[in-house]
């Protein structure tokens, strides 16, 4: 269901594009694009495939074998339970992987995905074209590398895609028949897994859409000429999917369009029915077009909506899914820094502690990291600068969502509080002061380009008590975090 919506939204959005005046100024005849931006749109389309199919074909792998594993501990069970039932409900696991491989291998492309689509097309419309925009052979071998690379993810993806129907299956399967015989919870992994693979594979796609510079650009070049619009029309894979509107000097057209009324018979109809109708029937004509391009439009926010959903895949009943866990770990990582500084007098700061730290994302609640300080002396006041080193510090912390934008936060640390001029001062462990911090941080999300969000943290050490000479209680830290 889902991929036909997805597919009706790629149609009507696909029309709407063909169907655009190509009297408007922006529309050009002839495609123009530098040399130099069309090697660098290759090799972008070239790495950005290759890598997420790695990706994809890794992630594939591992959701095979996760379920295969998963079926094969869940048959052992009820094989312990009732042999018979075991034989009946699994048979020979081996045998239908071996047949999933068998339809793999035949690679028919049956999905679709409107960012390989693009992607795909517009490099066979250069392949078309490149002899007007390069003659260079380097630019040759760059396309011909990335038509190859662009092609086999499309296969990858099309390849996930039947897997994922494959799992879909399975856990339909599986549920029917052990869902009264004590398997709730090796039923409630395998919906996980499904839904996580599922997931995933959005992700992957989302990840394709998110041109670089070069890519923008020359894909804005593109969408501006009619050669392009004409080839999109015709050659891409959403094109056989429709009967989009065509040139109307075309035979296939005209086939298509053998034995419907022409616009103008059309329009004399509607004008004899009007004039019949009497004053108000123009009145109520423009009416009924009204709600009909109203409800129209209804549909295709409805529409929109159902295709922008994260993944068809059953929720299953109490699973709150863990966002994070279908990133890579760089994405998973954010990174801070805070600056926290004591004064003696006046405006001038005695010292400042600047810290660093790098947090792993868990979940959307929770995150864990590492960190560092380095405390840097000022001196005594403008006339008397001097930059000395007061200390330096190795922090852990974890922060814990309560609600909306308030966190509770604690840490230990570990921190060199004397001033020191080398580094083999720093290895005497007993001048090193332990910290174990309790508090609440709020955070302020920023709309910067660098900056992502403020966190204003209220820390209480319940270890100071115990240090010599007592340290402060109460720590008021502002940090920043980026990603």
């Amino acid at each position: 269901m889902k991929n036909l919506s997805l597919i009706l939204i790629g149609g009507l959005l696909l029309v709407s594009f063909c169907a655009q005046s190509q009297d408007e100024q922006e529309v050009t005849d002839q495609v123009q694009m530098s040399p130099k931006l069309l090697s660098k749109y290759l090799d972008e389309a070239s790495g950005k495939s290759q890598k997420v199919q790695e990706k994809l074909n890794k992630e594939t792998d591992k959701a095979l074998r996760e379920l295969q594993d998963l079926e094969g501990r869940m048959q052992k069970k009820l094989n312990r339970i009732d042999s018979a039932k075991a034989k009946e409900v699994f048979g020979n696991i081996k045998d239908k992987y071996q047949s999933l491989e068998e339809k793999l291998k035949q690679n028919k492309l049956t999905h679709y995905a409107a960012s390989i689509d693009t992607l795909s097309t517009s490099l066979n419309f250069l392949d078309q074209e490149l002899p007007l925009l390069s003659q260079a052979k380097e630019t040759k071998e760059k396309l011909s590398q990335a038509l190859s690379k662009v092609n086999a993810l499309k296969s990858q993806f099309n390849k996930a895609e039947d897997i994922k129907a494959f799992i879909k299956e399975r856990k339909q399967y599986l549920k029917e028949q052990l869902s009264k015989l004590g398997f709730a919870k090796e039923l409630k992994k395998l919906n996980k897994q499904a839904f996580y693979y599922s997931q995933q594979i959005n992700e992957y796609k989302e990840l394709l859409k998110d041109h670089r510079k070069a890519g923008k650009k020359a894909l804005e070049l593109l969408s501006k000429t009619k050669p392009f619009r004409d080839f999109m029309r015709k050659n891409s894979q959403l094109a056989s999917l429709f009967r989009l509107p065509g040139d109307p000097n075309d035979p296939v057209t005209q086939a298509s369009l053998a034995g419907l009324q022409t616009r103008a018979q059309v329009n004399n109809l509607i004008q004899q029915q009007l004039a019949i109708g009497g004053p108000g029937a123009q009145q109520q004509f423009q009416q009924n077009i009204q709600a009909a391009q109203s409800q129209l439009n209804q549909l295709k926010d409805k529409m929109m909506k159902l295709g922008q959903s994260s993944t068809d895949m059953e929720m299953p009943e109490g699973f709150k899914p863990n966002n994070q866990k279908t990133k890579t770990f760089l994405q998973r990582l954010e990174y801070g820094t805070n600056i926290q500084s004591q004064k003696a007098n006046g405006y001038f700061p005695v010292t400042s502690d600047i810290g660093l730290s790098v947090g792993y994302k868990l979940n959307e609640k929770s995150l864990l990291g590492i960190g560092a300080s380095y405390k840097m002396g000022w001196g005594q006041n403008f006339r008397n600068i001097n930059i000395t080193h007061q200390g330096v510090g190795l922090r852990s912390f974890i922060d814990w969502k309560l609600k909306g934008s308030f966190w509770m936060s604690g840490g230990y640390e570990m921190n060199y509080r004397n001033e020191f001029n080398r580094v083999a001062e720093l290895k005497n462990l007993n001048a090193w002061q332990e910290s174990g911090l309790l508090g609440v941080s709020k955070v302020v999300s920023l709309k910067t380009k660098f900056f992502k969000k403020t966190r204003i943290q209220l820390l209480w050490d319940f270890m100071s008590y115990q240090q010599i000479p007592q340290t402060q209680p109460l720590l008021f830290r502002i940090g920043y975090g980026f990603n």
